[in-house]
């Protein structure tokens, strides 16, 4: 955070408007975004996020959106400051979607908007919206590859670009950047369906106009001076509150140094070492030890690893306040160059954000010994048509993206939360009456995986079920996590189960290599497709995912062993134990 004038003591009145101030521009902000977009993936699963941000690129304030856009989203302003900042004007647009520039990983299309003054002098905030689309080109529909093993395979990538000067929106641009260039990398197609992503971008830059409506009321109610006071008490009070608990967490665990250690699914280690410095508050967070750069696209920029880092402390705050920038001052965050968290350029990093980052979670909670692991994954589903045909030529298709609940963990008093989207990933999955309205499948089952929660004291949340089959042929698509490392549990309580995708292949008998006979049933075969694959699914095939559970706090004891942390047979109807305000938390990832 910059360098900021002395203001005397804020008003505690003022300081709790002003931050419901801020947290309602970006909630109107977001059901702009909502009632004007048109895919599944924003308009239904809310896969998007709004904030606003102060002159200097920090974020100020957010609704409970995403977390993992959230905490990303200000190294994008920062990277467009540095870029355009003296050369901005009223009307101007950017967006980006560029890892190296701030965000997260390639469908996280951001939109930015400077606010300016009364006089068009000076930019006083920006808004900023971030939205995940279904389908940006690449090698596969949805724009989710598990194979890649660059970034040039992932589909469009934007460092930076005026989407509108001054007023006027720039269509060919756009084509330009979402069509044709993606499409110049061998096996790539470009966007698949251009005009649903230009509707949805318009409906994010309509957002962002109406976070600059509202601001600049707030400032004319209030006066500019007063409300960038009252920006910057806001954040000094988030910084405040994370060095009481830094404090507060040393003092408990009787050291200053914490340390941990989680596995990815293919053996890549993230440690961390984090050493509290008690007297000021503050800690440094040292990722070295961490693996290095992987061949797939489990790489995470460093914007994603920051993000992880700031919703990990402002969910162990015990109050409520936006999360803002300030929850990272007391934080210095180290990360070793050529690691998985800190990739070469033209590494793949769709995955990172969606499956490591929860990993990240999972190690710095493990750190401060706050809770046992959920999931650890988004089990992260992609399905589509189109792309380039035999002869190289971009045919006109469709994605669908969507990620897929599991179990949150435990802690030192409640048991953890069946079937929910945990941690980073605040969205909700595909309704399935949309989902069979607007697409060529059948989901026959849909509910909690029963028994899948780890045992122990305090259990651990179950994962859940999701069996779809498709009608027609398709290109399908999974990228998940937890199929082969269970979540941990804590002070002796079980692990979560492992995931597990399975594809229900439709075949008919046939006698040696002899080809099928047409007149014999069609009898289904059941194949273990692994935690990362894409399958050319023929019509009636089926898709089985099993997600994870999560992990218990506490030696499990006669009274509360419950169901087996390993069971897969039983499957019940979606009924999260806990109360509302629990299921509500875990929800909103707080």
């Amino acid at each position: 955070m910059s360098e900021q004038p002395k203001y005397n003591p804020p008003d505690p009145i003022l300081l709790t408007l002003f931050a419901n101030r801020f947290m309602s521009v970006a909630e109107a902000m977001g059901r702009s975004l909502q009632q004007t977009a048109i895919s599944t993936n924003i308009k239904e699963r809310l896969d998007f996020s709004c904030a606003l941000f102060a002159p200097d690129g920090d974020l100020v304030a957010n609704a409970p959106f995403i977390p993992i856009h959230l905490g990303s989203m200000s190294f994008a302003v920062k990277y467009q400051m540095q870029l355009h900042g003296k050369t901005l004007k009223p009307g101007d647009v950017l967006m980006t979607n560029s890892p190296h520039a701030g965000g997260s990983h390639l469908p996280d299309i951001t939109i930015i908007s400077p606010v300016f003054d009364a006089q068009a002098e000076k930019i006083i905030f920006f808004t900023a919206s971030r939205g995940h689309h279904a389908d940006i080109g690449g090698i596969l529909p949805g724009s989710m590859p598990p194979t890649s093993t660059t970034i040039f395979e992932e589909g469009a990538h934007i460092f930076s670009f005026k989407l509108v000067s001054e007023g006027v929106f720039d269509h060919d641009g756009l084509v330009d950047y979402m069509v044709t260039k993606p499409a110049q990398y061998p096996g790539s197609s470009g966007c698949r369906n251009l005009r649903d992503v230009e509707s949805d971008l318009k409906a994010q830059v309509a957002a962002n106009h109406k976070g600059i409506q509202l601001i600049q009321q707030i400032v004319d109610d209030y006066g500019l001076e007063t409300v960038q006071e009252y920006m910057y008490h806001i954040r000094a009070n988030a910084e405040s509150s994370v060095r009481n608990l830094l404090r507060d967490v040393a003092k408990r665990a009787g050291t200053n140094v914490l340390e941990a250690v989680d596995y990815l699914d293919d053996g890549s280690p993230i440690k961390l070492k984090v050493d509290i410095d008690e007297k000021a508050g503050s800690a440094v967070l040292d990722f070295e030890g961490t693996g290095c750069e992987v061949r797939g696209n489990l790489n995470a920029p460093i914007s994603v690893v920051h993000s992880a880092v700031i919703y990990c402390m402002r969910a162990m705050l015990d109050m409520d306040i936006p999360l803002n920038a300030g929850c990272l001052v007391p934080i210095t965050v180290k990360i070793p160059d050529g690691s998985l968290l800190q990739p070469s350029r033209s590494a793949a990093v769709c995955g990172g954000n969606v499956l490591t980052s929860q990993r990240i979670v999972d190690v710095v909670l493990k750190a401060f010994h706050a809770c046992a692991a959920s999931q650890g994954c988004t089990n992260n589903l992609t399905f589509g048509a189109g792309g380039k045909d035999k002869d190289g030529n971009n045919i006109t298709g469709w994605g669908y993206y969507e990620t897929i609940a599991g179990g949150s963990g435990a802690g030192p008093g409640w048991h953890g939360t069946d079937g929910v989207h945990t941690h980073i990933t605040n969205t909700r999955i595909g309704d399935v009456e949309i989902l069979e309205r607007r697409y060529p499948l059948i989901v026959h089952q849909f509910g909690i995986r029963e028994g899948s929660g780890g045992k122990g004291q305090w259990r651990g949340g179950d994962g859940v079920v999701r069996d779809i089959e498709f009608l027609e042929p398709l290109q399908v698509s999974i990228l998940s996590e937890r199929r082969t490392r269970q979540p941990y549990g804590v002070d002796g309580g079980e692990p979560g189960a492992l995931g597990r995708n399975t594809w229900v292949k439709q075949l008919r008998e046939s006698d040696g290599d002899a080809p099928e006979d047409s007149s014999k049933p069609l009898k289904p075969r059941n194949i273990n497709i692994g935690g990362k694959a894409t399958v050319f699914m023929g019509k009636g095939d089926r898709l089985l995912i099993e997600t994870p559970g999560a992990g218990a706090w506490g030696a499990p004891s006669d009274e509360n062993d419950g169901a087996s942390a390993h069971g897969h047979e039983h499957v019940r109807a979606w009924a999260p134990r806990g109360s509302l305000a629990e299921r509500e938390a875990a929800q909103a990832g707080f």
